[in-house]
């Protein structure tokens, strides 16, 4: 978690350099920084992205910059006016970044373990970096168990990674449909299905999850009847973001500020929010 400023109020100027069109709502953004850049964000942070003119959100990273390249991949999914002109946003269009901020999926703390990542339609994008780090460093962990859902296949992100995923022989990956169509050659229901299926060394095992959160929920609790800990199941939580800081307070959880005392936390930590209706 990173120390709060005033300068972390400051947008800084990116420009996006490319944007690829993932489904029928959701793009993602190549963005460079403009002058400066930001501080390298870790797999998990999120960056507030402003549009010029209407508006700033919170939008997790799904690609992360490199020693050689400063550029930050974010996908977008356009459900409001904000994340509509970020996500119609063409090559060459400067848009706002503050950040990163928030917690990180912790992945160093899981070496030498196995690691199962759970994904729920877009959750798959925050989940992208875990993916690509662990197979760079393929050496510092075991098993890697991948479950993708979506509702159709036209609603899956990055079909290009998901094919060369599935032809890595170094992971094991399930793609799973809720409404199948024909000649859909994957799984189908919900992503708890081949989750009830896999075997886990639970003294040996970290998991990742993001997306709906009766879907964490639900898969959380599978892994708990597999006596995986509480404490290294990892959730990603989503509420209205507005600052980045926690000093506006809107995306307070119980106790939490989201922005600062997460998105990601351990299940420990969030299931006895997320069974509080009013929460």
């Amino acid at each position: 978690m990173r120390t709060a400023s005033s300068a972390a109020m400051t947008p800084v100027p990116y420009r996006v350099r490319s944007r690829v069109a993932e489904n029928r709502d959701s793009a993602t953004l190549c963005l460079e920084p403009v002058r400066q850049s930001l501080p390298a964000p870790q797999p998990g942070e999120f960056m507030m992205m402003y549009a010029f003119g209407i508006g700033e959100i919170a939008i997790s990273v799904s690609g992360l910059p490199s020693a050689s390249d400063a550029a930050i991949r974010h996908t977008i999914r356009s459900v409001g006016a904000v994340s509509r002109a970020l996500h119609d946003a063409q090559p060459g269009t400067v848009i706002g970044m503050r950040g990163p901020f928030g917690t990180h999926w912790g992945l160093d703390e899981a070496v030498g373990h196995d690691l199962v990542i759970v994904a729920g339609g877009v959750g798959l994008a925050p989940l992208r970096p875990v993916v690509l780090e662990a197979l760079n460093n393929r050496d510092r962990f075991g098993r890697v168990t991948v479950i993708a859902g979506a509702r159709s296949r036209d609603d899956f992100l990055f079909e290009i990674d998901l094919q060369d995923w599935a032809r890595d022989g170094s992971i094991d990956l399930h793609r799973t449909v809720d409404v199948p169509v024909q000649g859909w050659p994957g799984e189908v229901g919900f992503v708890t299905e081949p989750l009830r299926r896999l075997s886990v060394r639970p003294d040996r095992t970290t998991a990742f999850l993001c997306g709906p959160e009766p879907m964490m929920r639900n898969a959380a609790k599978e892994l708990l009847r597999k006596r995986l800990a509480a404490n290294r199941i990892r959730v990603s939580l989503e509420r209205n973001m507005q600052c980045g800081v926690g000093w506006c307070g809107h995306c307070q959880l119980g106790p939490l500020l989201l922005c600062r005392d997460g998105p990601v936390t351990g299940f420990d930590i969030a299931d006895p929010l997320l069974r509080t209706e009013e929460l």
